[in-house]
């Protein structure tokens, strides 16, 4: 059995009594001592393992959470076969908790890869995580994979508050082309407005490590070339507004990231904030490359969540 540590710490200072209980009695009276240390010393092992076990009685627990899995978030009646397939979303929820937040979740994989998943570091943080799968390319062609994913954060907003959570706390956040989705959703209001939602109630976007200007796989659709950058109505970049909801920029370092990505990030913060939006922040994690960056930051997105917010200026 191993103990944790305070029990260890105990059990340490006991035994070291009875050592030198048994150095300093007289050798007649040894034996006795022995027989004493003995049983002080089985006493010691359950006294060690009682305090451990109320150290961790008196521990903080995670709240339990219950997940369903496979949501359909598309209903119309056209929806096509592959969009049956993908577009699907995991919902953890958090039990005995009323108006917690929810964090819509895209996975990465540069539009043509990747599957929906829950990260287990947001889990037991009394959130909601819907973590949304979404069309591919090349079965999908730009824009299908943004409407995809407009449609995923429309199903949250409309269902959310019947699980409990509050739908004027719903933040949108996804890691790579994830990343991207949530920033076009967020910037550009049209892909919400199709389904009646302002994207100005996002509660924060938290895109880790996004492309800022023209994904490349909507400029291979092109046939532009990987290094011809393009801002166009499908560049976050081109959708810079004062009243936009609050960012949280995240990237890897920028000589471990892929080509250019922290400073497409650091030109969208330095452009936010010359259209005076006060609320977008850009935090560079050293020493992280690009798929090694989304476990660090995840700690960043919780703290963002707890933090006072204030409403962007209009």
């Amino acid at each position: 059995m191993q103990i944790p540590f305070p029990g260890r710490i105990l059990l340490c200072l006991i035994q070291a009594l009875l050592f030198l209980l048994l150095l300093k009695s007289r050798p007649m009276r040894r034996s006795f001592v022995r027989r004493a240390v003995s049983f002080l010393l089985l006493g010691s092992w359950a006294v060690a393992i009682a305090a451990s076990a109320m150290a961790q009685e008196s521990a903080p627990r995670k709240p339990a959470s219950r997940i369903e899995v496979g949501i359909p978030y598309r209903n119309e009646t056209d929806v096509p076969e592959y969009a049956k397939e993908r577009c699907l979303l995991d919902l953890s929820v958090p039990e005995g908790v009323k108006g917690f937040p929810t964090v819509v979740w895209f996975h990465g994989g540069g539009l043509t890869g990747g599957e929906r998943s829950i990260p287990a570091e947001l889990t037991g943080q009394g959130l909601a995580i819907a973590a949304a799968g979404y069309r591919l390319a090349p079965k999908a062609k730009s824009p299908e994979y943004v409407e995809d994913a407009a449609a995923a954060v429309a199903w949250t907003f409309r269902n959310i508050e019947r699980y409990g959570g509050s739908p004027d706390r719903i933040y949108v956040a996804g890691h790579s082309a994830g990343a991207y989705l949530t920033l076009l959703l967020g910037l550009d209001k049209k892909w919400l407005a199709t389904h009646d939602i302002d994207a100005n109630r996002i509660a924060g976007l938290v895109p880790y490590s996004s492309q800022t200007i023209t994904h490349f796989t909507v400029r291979k659709e092109r046939s532009i070339g990987e290094l011809q950058p393009v801002i166009d109505d499908m560049a976050p970049l081109f959708h810079v507004r004062k009243d936009a909801p609050p960012i949280l920029l995240i990237t890897g370092d920028r000589e471990l990231e892929l080509r250019g990505r922290y400073e497409e990030n650091a030109y969208l913060w330095r452009m936010m904030k010359e259209v005076g939006h006060t609320g977008t922040v850009l935090y560079e994690l050293d020493g992280f490359n690009h798929g090694e960056m989304a476990r660090p930051a995840h700690p960043l997105l919780l703290k963002f969540i707890k933090a006072p917010k204030t409403k962007p200026a209009s």
